[in-house]
Order: structure tokens, then sequence, then C-alpha cells
């Protein structure tokens, strides 16, 4: 998928904290590609500033965490603050994982965008990311 400005999609999937289950970030990092976007994957194990920090360093126009452990009420928060505070505020934070639907309501009100559960379509991840992206780009 191509923006207005002719270049690719930069998307940086990233698993964040101790949960070592990457299977899913992998299958969702090779469809966002397959999509035409480019997908920078940090791996296992990342801090929310390490998350942060490459997201900059790359140029990205979306992050997307993918997370099992049950630390999405502090993980999120966390990034959406550090990414405040950069302002960050034409990237999209959107990701999955095991997420119950009062935490997602919740952690929509904090500014993050679509959370995907297990099982979801990988095309609708991509134009979710497309459309998003699209509407918020600053050229």
């Amino acid at each position: 998928m191509v923006n207005s400005i002719n270049r690719p999609i930069r998307v940086l999937v990233a698993k964040v904290g101790l949960d070592g289950h990457d299977r899913g970030a992998k299958v969702i990092a090779a469809a966002l590609r397959d999509a035409g976007m480019e997908v920078i994957y940090t791996g296992l194990r990342q801090t929310p500033e390490m998350v942060v920090n490459a997201a900059l360093q790359e140029d990205v126009d979306a992050i997307g965490i993918s997370i099992l452990s049950g630390a999405h009420m502090t993980v999120f928060p966390k990034i959406i603050q550090l990414m405040k505070d950069k302002g960050m505020d034409d990237v999209l934070l959107t990701g999955g994982g095991i997420i119950p639907d009062t935490d997602m309501t919740e952690l929509y009100d904090m500014g993050v965008g679509k959370l995907f559960p297990p099982g979801t379509n990988t095309h609708e991840i991509a134009d979710y990311i497309s459309a998003w992206t699209a509407g918020h780009r600053n050229f």
C-alpha cells in the first residue's frame, strides 16, 4: 500500500515485555509486507521506550503491538504517553492479542487505535492501517 507521497506505508511490529510468543507478530508482519507495506519487526522482549525510539528512528506511520501476556493495560498506556511526549501524534498505535473487550474500550479512550483479537483476517488489519494512514498523514 502506497500513500500519497508515493512511498510505502511503514509499520513497526513489536513484542513488548516478557511475552515470548511471536508467531502471530511474524504472521502479521508478513501479511503487511504482502500488502505492500514496509515492516520493521523489533523482535522479542522490547521495552516501551525501545519501541517508541525505534519508531522515531524508522519514521514509521504505524506501530503494531502484539501482546498475549496480559500486560496490555500497562504496555499500551506507557507507549501512548511516550508517543505524546515525543510529539508522535501522526503515528497510529494499534495492536492485537488477548485483550478483553472492556479493556479495549478503555484503551480506545486513551487514544489507542483499533485492536485485533487472534484469528482476525490479516487483510482487515492491512486495510485498517492503510485507511488510517491515508486520513492522518501530515504531508
